[in-house]
């Protein structure tokens, strides 16, 4: 055998274990745990087999959750976050789905077997965007509080309607049926969330209508159904939902920044900029900055483009693509010495189309 074929037999060695190391590691990165819990709920003389299975669910969803926000805490790259346990298991509700594997009801007893499995690298990625998205991150403490604060509630009110009499015992029973309500929109809010995080925007479309159904006046529900129409494409559907959001609630900021978003999506960079002029008028902190100096250079209003990303820029100076569209804004003004300037510092954080223009610039 010649040291040729011998050269090649090594490197084909080689290259098998290294395809077998890189193999093994994505293998272990990408390791799916499951988390299993039981929970036994005993039904009050008001509860029926939907009223004990929602409370049932919520309560074995709650131990989930904390299963898996321990098993979190323990590793490396969320220690890296530095988020108490508290943070990472309401974020992790709007990343995971509960499902059940089991139930029984005998008319007064309603026991549930449910799981979670989660491929913990994804969740992991997911918890690090979600932290770093102050509205996202809004919304789930938002939608947690809320289901803690409905279920004292409902406990609250059980325990009245063990004493209640007359009138007063069908006012408390209504409350109470209000509250089982309510916490099943919940529970599809936060199936819709999941299924948002994970692209999956048709199922996260039914999950929010379901969640609509069961609570016709739900601000967030609408918002959240239009960001997954943004996420079909389907823009001006996106609009209808938005639009009933601000009707619901004309002081929502959120509503505005998402349907300037539709908005410019479809081209009207005009009524972009006024949504998300109105965002920020009622909130200072929603960060419409970046996508309103967009809009502004659509408009040819370079000015005003160059002004939002400065702000852009000094709320987070490592935005190359703010360098960017400043530095496009800054050559249509002729202002050729900003542009260059933005563009290295653009290129320098790796955004490829200002790589592109400092390398045609000086062929």
């Amino acid at each position: 055998m010649n040291i040729k074929a011998i050269i090649n037999i090594v490197s084909c060695f080689i290259l098998i274990l290294i395809l077998s190391f890189i193999f093994l590691t994505n293998t272990a990165s990408a390791e799916t745990k499951t988390f299993i819990k039981e929970y036994t709920y005993h039904a009050s003389d008001e509860d029926s087999r939907n009223s004990s299975r929602t409370i049932a669910l919520r309560e074995v969803k709650r131990l989930l959750l904390e299963e898996l926000g321990n098993y979190l805490e323990s590793q490396t790259e969320v220690k890296n976050f530095q988020m108490t346990k508290d943070q990472i298991t309401t974020l992790t509700a709007g990343i995971v789905s509960t499902e059940v594997i089991e139930d029984k009801w005998d008319g007064t007893v309603y026991w549930l077997k449910a799981k979670i499995a989660a491929d913990s690298g994804e969740v992991i990625k997911s918890i690090d965007i979600l932290r770093k998205d102050r509205q996202k991150t809004k919304e789930l403490e938002k939608v947690r509080a809320r289901s803690d604060d409905l279920l004292k509630e409902n406990e609250r009110l059980r325990k009245k309607l063990l004493t209640a009499k007359n009138e007063k015992k069908q006012k408390d029973t209504a409350a109470y049926n209000e509250t089982i309500k309510e916490l099943d929109a919940a529970d599809w809010f936060e199936k819709g969330y999941a299924s948002f995080m994970s692209r999956n925007y048709k199922d996260a479309i039914g999950a929010y209508s379901k969640s609509i159904k069961l609570k016709p006046k739900d601000v967030d529900a609408y918002i959240m159904r239009g960001r997954a129409y943004i996420g079909l494409r389907n823009f001006n559907q996106a609009i209808k939902e938005f639009n009933k959001a601000i009707e619901l609630n004309p002081q929502d900021a959120f509503a505005y920044d998402n349907r300037g978003d539709a908005y410019y999506k479809l081209d009207n960079y005009r009524q972009a900029v006024k949504d998300y002029d109105k965002a920020e008028e009622q909130n200072p902190y929603t960060l419409v900055n970046y996508r309103r100096g967009l809009a502004h250079s659509k408009l040819g209003n370079y000015k005003q483009a160059i002004e939002d990303f400065n702000t852009e820029i000094g709320l987070d100076p490592k935005n190359a693509a703010a360098y960017y569209n400043r530095g496009l804004a800054y050559d249509k003004l002729g202002s050729h010495n900003n542009a260059i300037s933005d563009m290295k510092t653009g290129a320098r954080l790796g955004h490829k189309a200002a790589q592109d223009y400092l390398n045609k610039r000086w062929k």
